[in-house]
């Protein structure tokens, strides 16, 4: 069992140090170039903040989406009014309709659309209400879906929220 052990350290620690080896020559291979291109921050990959809410959004202290050059990162859409109040109570599917809608402003802002959603992750509080009008989703993605997980919750951060939907874009340019 010891040496079983030391075996699989040895070669963890091999791995490593040849990992480490490697990123070391990248990063003076790189440096030995003078590309001044390549050499300066190129503005696409300066972080984008956008908040659509921005009252509510600095008050529970998150951006709603970041665009890092070519992807762009959308927080959980919730149904909710521009203070922050709970809409749609008591009816998922409407709830549901009203994420896709902040959602698709976000989008629009960035010049995209649900055709470049590449993820899309949904919490619910309540699984089997969801799977009944999941279907919906058949009109927002009308060329393909996306990847992604619907995901069962105890609860969300309201408790009048029964569905929340995150999404990841990759903008083609």
């Amino acid at each position: 069992m010891k040496k079983t052990l030391l075996l699989c350290f040895t070669v963890l620690l091999l791995t490593t140090m040849t990992s480490l080896i490697s990123c070391k020559e990248n990063a003076e291979n790189t440096q030995n170039q003078s590309d001044p291109v390549e050499a300066t921050i190129k503005v696409a990959d300066v972080p984008e903040y956008f908040l659509l809410r921005p009252g509510v959004e600095k008050a529970y202290g998150y951006s709603h989406a970041v665009k890092i050059g070519n992807s762009i990162k959308i927080s959980g859409a919730v149904s909710m009014d521009d203070q922050g109040n709970p809409t749609a109570v008591g009816d998922l599917k409407q709830q549901m309709k009203n994420c896709y809608t902040d959602l698709e402003k976000i989008l629009n802002h960035y010049g995209c659309t649900f055709n470049d959603v590449v993820l899309e992750n949904i919490f619910t509080t309540n699984m089997p209400a969801f799977l009944e009008v999941a279907a919906y989703r058949a009109e927002i993605y009308k060329n393909h879906f996306p990847t992604g997980s619907w995901i069962g919750v105890k609860e969300l951060a309201i408790p009048e929220f029964l569905i929340e939907i995150e999404m990841e874009v990759h903008k083609t340019e």
